[in-house]
């Protein structure tokens, strides 16, 4: 029963953002679109801002465990831009970028939700990093990329043009066009480099050395 509670709690805070805004979030609108007493939001979770911050972290990881799947199977980075876009419409569609919108917005001054929305995109940059990992397995660039900065940049990107789409959908589009663009663009390059002789591959990795360190 207090699960119960709890969830319904948690999916409401995140519907009532969505309807009302950050700002309007407060307990009592919580409350009232969880059919519970508002003493409940204190009850089970001592703020508002602490409700929002876990209806943030849980909501990312339960939105993230559906691509999972696509994510392991992702093995070039035309394959991830494609998990990417699919992530793409389906959050804009369900309401979930509206949001993430409201939440970076609610986040400007306020540690606890704005630890909570870093924590929600880094679990995006976790998955993107270990199928960049699994990308670059057999390339010589591996040693050479910072994966992890790779993708948080990568992931604070596509943030971007979701938050873009809600204001300029065709610079949206045309945003996630010229990503696998590049996709098919490093592609090329990587099978290039993986033809190169082994003397040209080592002047290669020389030039690039001092681009990751």
């Amino acid at each position: 029963m207090a699960k119960d509670t709890r969830d319904g709690l948690l999916n409401a805070a995140l519907q009532t953002i969505a309807e009302r805004g950050f700002a309007g979030a407060s307990a009592r609108h919580i409350a009232a679109a969880a059919g519970q007493n508002q003493a409940l939001v204190f009850y089970h979770f001592g703020t508002v801002n602490d409700l929002i911050a876990e209806a943030c972290r849980t909501s990312t990881a339960q939105r993230i465990a559906l691509y999972r799947d696509e994510f392991d199977q992702a093995k070039t980075f035309a394959e991830l831009l494609a998990v990417g876009r699919k992530v793409h419409v389906t959050e804009h569609a369900e309401g979930n970028v509206a949001v993430l919108a409201q939440l970076l917005a609610g986040a400007r001054g306020n540690e606890v939700v704005g630890a909570a929305v870093a924590d929600a995109i880094n679990l995006w940059v976790v998955e993107v990093e270990k199928t960049l990992r699994r990308v670059l397995d057999d390339s010589p660039l591996l040693p050479l990329v910072d994966l992890s900065g790779l993708a948080s940049a990568i992931s604070a990107g596509f943030v971007g043009i979701e938050l873009l789409d809600g204001v300029d959908p065709a610079g949206a589009t045309r945003a996630l066009a010229s990503l696998e663009q590049l996709a098919l663009l490093t592609e090329t390059l990587l099978t290039e480099l993986d033809n190169l002789g082994p003397v040209t591959s080592r002047l290669v990795k020389r030039k690039l050395k001092p681009l990751s360190s």
